[in-house]
Parts: C-alpha cells; structure tokens; sequence
C-alpha cells in the first residue's frame, strides 16, 4: 500500500481550500469526501435560501465566489465547488465516508469500511454539518406536533399558518423568523439575551471575534460559534418581521415540552405546531477517537490549526476555521504545517 504524505477528510470550503494549498507546495495526498457530489453542506441547505440571502460565501483560493442573487445558494455554491475541484484538478475521492483514524507507529491510518489509506499527516475537514445539535428538555417525546432542526428546513412555505416556535439564539434563528413571521405565528426562544450588532462590523472586528474563539480552542476548551461572539445583525429581508415586534417578542426558555406545546417558568402554557430547532452543530470528529485528542477540558487544543496532542493532525473548519472566511485561511495555515512537519521528519 502506498503511503501518502497527507490526507484531507472533507470537500468542503475548509478542505478544498487545504487541498489546494497542498497541491501548490507539491505535496503528495487525496481528499475522501463523504459526499457523493461536490458542495460540501450546501448541497443540503433549503431551497429558499437564496444567494442574496446567505450571509457570505468566501472566494476559495484564486477564485471569485459567486456573486450575491437571487439564484438558489443550495446549487449555486456546489457548482462553483464542482468547477473548483475541475479546474485545479485536486485529487478528491467519493463518496468515502471515514470511520475511523488510528495510528500505527509514524502513520496514521485512515479507514473507511473495508478500505484504509496509510499516511503521514491528516488534514481534518470535516465541518459540523452532519451532526446538529437538539438540547434535551423534559417532555420532548411526547410532543405530538412536528420537530425539525435547521438541517431539515423545508422552507416557509411548509409553515404557512401555523404555530411556530423557533428555539435558538443565532444568525440562523433570526434568518427563519425573517422568513416565518410574515406567513406564520412565530414565537422565539433562547437560552441568553440576543446581543445585537448596531455598528458597522469592520476587518478590525471580525479578528478581534475571530481571536477570542482561537483562545477557546488554544486552551482546549469546546469551540463557540464566531457569531457568538459578533453579536446579530437584521438584513433588510428581516426587517418585515421587525415590523411585526417577532424580534422583540423572544422569551426565555420554557421549563419543559408537552404534547401540544411548552409550559414556560411561570406555569402558563403556550400551545405551537411545529418546534424549530435552530440550536446549531457540533463538530463531525467522532473518526478521529482513537488518537485521543480531546483536553481534559473537553475540546481538541489547537496550537493554530495544528493538534497539540498529536502534531501529525491538522484541523480545519473546528473553532475559528469553522466559517467560509477563516475556512480559507486555516486551509493555507494547515498545508504549510503539513510541510513543516513533513521537512522536520525527513531531517530526523
């Protein structure tokens, strides 16, 4: 079996980005992708999430992205994504969804089913998509109405009429109530206080954001999501449900679910259709359990992009990376360590 000297799980921005950087300093490795088409989780966002309502695609490495429209984000991205992997010929294996990453002496060996790939570094880019996270609160299986998560947004017309309780305190949840409250009875709920953005959000602001979620995972602390540390912001599409008072009506969390709909703290009852989780994702890092990376504080230390448990493994998209713009970034922090690493070896 050959031995490669990197490895890139994932297609998305963050791995296309790694695979690129890689490719450019003549680095011998393939990307496996889970997928069995190009675009990453874009593929699977709702149909009426359009371009012009995203917040930002970033441009991958010498490419612009495509620009704002009305055209829909969920086939639009994944071709530009397509052309990408075409045009610079990067070397992106599918579908091969990895099960597991072990180490075995110097390499390590990446698995999925009955086959394995042996190799010396590991750029992990596997984003958070395919694990979103739904809080535990007593009384949840027993609604008898409909619970979706962000990841099965069908779209608002699926919610015309109905009794909606949109739970989470994020972009996303601002983004669906943008959306549900001219049609449908929206009720908002989050675990904080939403802290709103009323000044213009400068490159200056987002490093200072950007920065305190490296800090979480420089210590080895579960990462945050940077918009927890933005603040939200209302885009003109928003501001009809703005009208409404949607956003000014949020509540705090209820005290537990019943079958027609949530018992809040003071012992009133508030009867919903539909709970929409908008309560966000973890990261997809189950594969990676055998090389024990995890902190005793719970989350993977990073020294950049860079495992500090095992410095073999690269981690892109986690943490500050896990957005379009620092995807791009951490792609490029990524291959230059696997370089570092891969000239300290061959000198030892």
């Amino acid at each position: 079996m050959d031995i490669l000297d990197s490895l890139v799980i994932g297609a998305g921005q963050a791995g296309l980005s790694s695979s690129f950087h890689l490719t450019r300093l003549g680095i011998d490795h393939v990307v496996l992708d889970a997928g069995s088409a190009p675009g990453g989780a874009w593929q699977h966002r709702w149909d009426s999430l359009t371009m012009h309502d995203v917040h930002g695609v970033a441009d991958l490495p010498e490419e612009p992205a495509p620009r704002r429209s009305g055209l829909r984000a969920n086939l639009v991205v994944p071709a530009y994504f397509r052309d990408y992997e075409q045009r610079h010929a990067l070397p992106v294996v599918r579908p091969v969804r990895v099960d597991r990453v072990s180490s075995d002496g110097d390499l390590l060996v990446v698995g999925a089913a009955e086959r394995s790939w042996r190799t010396r570094t590991l750029v992990n880019a596997t984003g958070t998509w395919t694990r979103p996270f739904v809080p535990h609160y007593p009384g949840v299986e027993t609604f008898t109405g409909e619970q979706l998560h962000t990841q099965g947004y069908p779209g608002r017309e699926h919610f015309v009429g109905k009794r909606v309780l949109v739970v989470g305190g994020g972009a996303s949840a601002v983004q669906f109530i943008g959306e549900l409250a001219p049609v449908a009875e929206v009720v908002w709920v989050s675990r904080r206080e939403p802290i709103w953005r009323t000044d213009d959000f400068t490159p200056d602001r987002g490093r200072e954001a950007v920065a305190l979620v490296e800090d979480r995972v420089r210590r080895g602390l579960p990462p945050r999501s940077v918009v927890s540390v933005t603040g939200l912001v209302l885009r003109e599409q928003e501001r009809e449900a703005e009208r409404l008072g949607a956003y000014a009506a949020r509540r705090p969390m209820f005290e537990a679910i019943e079958p027609d709909g949530v018992r809040w703290a003071d012992g009133s009852f508030e009867a919903v259709d539909v709970i929409l989780w908008a309560t966000g994702f973890r990261p997809e890092i189950a594969h990676l359990a055998p090389l024990r990376l995890r902190s005793p504080a719970g989350g993977i230390q990073l020294d950049r992009t860079t495992a500090v448990a095992d410095p073999r493994v690269q981690l892109v998209g986690y943490g500050p990376s896990a957005s379009t713009i620092g995807a791009n970034r951490a792609g490029r922090v990524a291959a230059n360590a696997v370089r570092r690493f891969l000239a300290d070896e061959a000198v030892a």
